[in-house]
């Protein structure tokens, strides 16, 4: 199982970027998806999460800006970023609570993806 993650790049203040993370490999279902970002030389922060069926949580510090949405057939996680602060700064990483085979049993694993930078300039 991988978790894929693309769209970080640069953006000017008040700009907006879309970042997507998507399964792959030998997965049954998945639970629980999200991002979490770290920004330089701070601890990794919970951005947004989402549940299955549809419910979010969202970090106060984006509220209003962020939305996270997910696609189950495409095993896919979205983060769309809106009036973007130089805050914001960081990588972020998404993460998923994944279903899958393995060696014959039925598990669950949470699963990371790369990282994808974002950095805002102000």
């Amino acid at each position: 199982v991988q978790l894929q993650a693309s769209g970080g790049g640069l953006v000017q203040a008040g700009g907006s970027l879309r970042l997507s993370c998507a399964a792959s490999g030998s997965v049954i279902s998945i639970n629980d998806m999200g991002w979490y970002r770290q920004a330089p030389g701070k601890q990794r922060e919970l951005v947004a999460g989402i549940t299955r069926g549809g419910s979010t949580n969202y970090a106060d510090s984006v509220k209003g800006r962020f939305t996270i949405s997910r696609d189950n057939a495409k095993r896919t996680v979205y983060l769309d970023m809106s009036s973007l602060k130089f805050e914001d700064t960081a990588v972020y990483y998404c993460y998923a609570d994944i279903f899958r085979l393995h060696l014959g049993t039925a598990r669950t694993d949470v699963y990371w993806g790369q990282g994808t930078q974002v950095t805002v300039s102000s």
